[in-house]
């Protein structure tokens, strides 16, 4: 009997250190979650920001090849020199530069009077300060 009361006795110690998670433990666990939520924030974060940017990025895109269009099929011949404008599409303004370039002959090497270079930088802020993307095409001179 001596000996069944002892064993009770060891079962119910047994039970009762086995009833739950220590404090060492429970913190322990929390860290990890806290870490593993920080980052999983932070990646959505730096996700949002990167699809914002690349939208931004193409629309500038789209501005400049509109812009460039725009010139060639009105067959305007466009002065040397650089032109500050602003075009609203997407229901935001974006702010660009034309820069317009000799090209050199490529038999005489003398300016040519066909064609010219044109380079269009969109930019995010009127300042011009944050470029967006450039764009380089080439005009013919109108008939």
């Amino acid at each position: 009997m001596a000996r069944q009361m002892e064993n009770m006795h060891l079962r119910n110690q047994n039970k009762q250190t086995s009833n739950g998670f220590t404090l060492i433990e429970i913190l322990v666990a929390l860290s990890i979650i806290a870490i593993a939520l920080g980052a999983l924030i932070k990646a959505s974060g730096d996700h949002t920001h990167s699809s914002s940017y690349l939208k931004d990025k193409t629309l500038a895109h789209y501005v400049a090849m509109n812009e460039l269009t725009l010139l060639q099929t009105t067959q305007k011949w466009p002065d040397l020199g650089t032109e500050k404008k602003h075009t609203e599409m997407a229901s935001h303004e974006w702010f660009w530069t034309r820069e317009t370039l000799e090209l050199p002959d490529p038999v005489t090497g003398e300016p040519s009077q066909q064609a010219r270079q044109v380079v269009f930088t969109v930019f995010l802020d009127e300042d011009r300060k944050q470029t967006l993307t450039r764009l380089i095409g080439f005009v013919e001179k109108p008939q």
